[in-house]
């Protein structure tokens, strides 16, 4: 951004212009964001393969083509894939879809699916979440990767457990507080322990403090699950807004710290 003063009649020389450079703070979640994902694509349609990969390098994904699907059925076995993009034009390619549901099979989050309009329109039966059809409109395929790119990152930030141990207060109206420590802690619950036995009665409000937080955090919550030893399972069930933020925002340093 340039500055100019203006120059009054009789004044001396005209200032210079004055650049101003701002510096704009890189957050823990935009390094989320420029995180590098993995993807592969099943497929032998090397004409609609190429504009994937350049729709996926734009995403920060890096790309594996496999045009065999009982060798990336396999691959998939060994190797933690972010994204699946399965063609079923291809040859084989339904049981593979088959096959990837099974139990043993490592899930894969998202999948993609694209092929005509009778294939994309069998979502229920491949279990993919997001369809585009063949030939790939640039547009529609940008908008359903992106999707599938933001499910991944949230799912990353939102299982993620930092381990932290911290006071945690458990106070329910009419009942007597019950002392806690906090054992790892995530966007949707915690995990904490406590000498005395807990009962699962509604009401149940949350508080504890998060190190470096200006405030501590506060939730109305609810006992998920409970052992003889003393850990007990916590589901958030409301946070505020601001407060659901600044967790996000802590567990995202927690994430990049590790």
């Amino acid at each position: 951004m340039y500055l100019r003063t203006e120059r009054k009649p009789g004044a001396g020389p005209v200032p210079p212009f004055v650049t101003l450079v701002i510096y704009v703070p890189v957050t823990d979640l935009s390094r989320v964001e420029a995180m590098t994902l993995s993807s592969m694509v099943v497929s032998r349609d090397w004409q609609e393969v190429s504009v994937l990969e350049c729709i996926l390098g734009g995403l920060h994904m890096d790309v594996s083509v496999e045009n065999e699907p009982q060798r990336a059925l396999a691959r998939l076995s060994k190797s933690k894939i972010d994204a699946l993009i399965v063609d079923c034009d291809l040859n084989g390619s339904a049981q593979f879809l088959r096959e990837l549901q099974s139990v043993d099979t490592p899930k894969t989050v998202p999948l993609v699916i694209m092929g005509g309009p009778q294939c994309t329109q069998s979502l229920d039966q491949t279990g993919a979440l997001f369809a585009f059809e063949k030939p790939i409109s640039v547009e529609q395929a940008v908008r359903t990767l992106s999707a599938a790119r933001s499910m991944i990152l949230d799912g990353r930030l939102r299982y993620h457990r930092a381990g932290l141990e911290v006071p945690v207060s458990l106070n329910c109206k009419g009942q007597k507080p019950t002392d806690a420590f906090l054992v790892n802690l995530s966007q949707g619950g915690m995990q904490i322990h406590t000498k005395d036995p807990v009962e699962p009665l509604k009401g149940l409000h949350v508080s504890f403090a998060l190190p470096g937080a200006r405030s501590g955090l506060k939730a109305q919550a609810e006992i998920a699950w409970q052992d003889k030893r003393g850990n007990l399972g916590i589901r958030f069930v409301k946070l505020a807004r601001q407060q659901q933020r600044t967790l996000q925002l802590w567990l995202a340093q927690q994430y990049f710290a590790n």
